[in-house]
């Protein structure tokens, strides 16, 4: 399938709504918000977040979004960490190369600001472990029962890639 991948604004926010929305309704395990909670928020709220945060989106030929990833700047002390977050790629884009793409685009973006890139994901997610992996993170830590969802405990893994170092390595290599 034809993509492009490139910064959402302000202007996609009812794009960026019905992926979210998608993603915490389907796949309730993987982020720490609901979707109960994300029908919630205003649209000024959502204008304001894209704006906030680097927001990239794999975007079909007709508009819609296949995918969406973000990427947010840590503050103070923090500033050399910047955080992959909302990571999503639609069940019919998956396999096909977008989210490599999303994720070589977030981290492009962030190597010129960052040394280095936090992302959490759950440990169950095998696709998203192996993607994160080759692409040159590792797991620093594993956050047991991080969130309890439907009955279900899931833990999440802590993740990162250093950009002043060879990829997969850590702080004690």
């Amino acid at each position: 399938m034809n993509y492009s991948v490139r910064r959402l604004t302000r202007d996609d926010v009812d794009a960026y709504r019905a992926i979210r929305l998608e993603a915490l309704t389907n796949h309730p395990e993987a982020f720490a918000s609901s979707a109960e909670d994300f029908v919630l928020r205003s649209i000024p709220d959502l204008e304001g977040l894209l704006e906030k945060l680097v927001f990239l989106g794999a975007v079909l030929p007709g508009g819609e979004l296949a995918g969406i990833m973000a990427y947010d700047r840590g503050q103070k002390r923090e500033a050399h960490r910047g955080w992959l977050l909302q990571v999503y790629v639609k069940p019919a884009m998956r396999s096909t190369g977008c989210a490599k793409a999303l994720l070589d685009a977030v981290i492009a973006h962030a190597q010129a600001e960052v040394l280095q890139l936090h992302l959490s994901v759950a440990s169950h997610n095998e696709p998203a472990l192996r993607l994160y992996q080759r692409a040159g993170f590792v797991i620093y830590g594993t956050d047991p029962r991080f969130q309890r969802v439907n009955g279900r405990f899931v833990d999440e893994h802590l993740m990162v890639r250093f950009f002043d170092k060879a990829p997969g390595k850590t702080e004690n290599d």
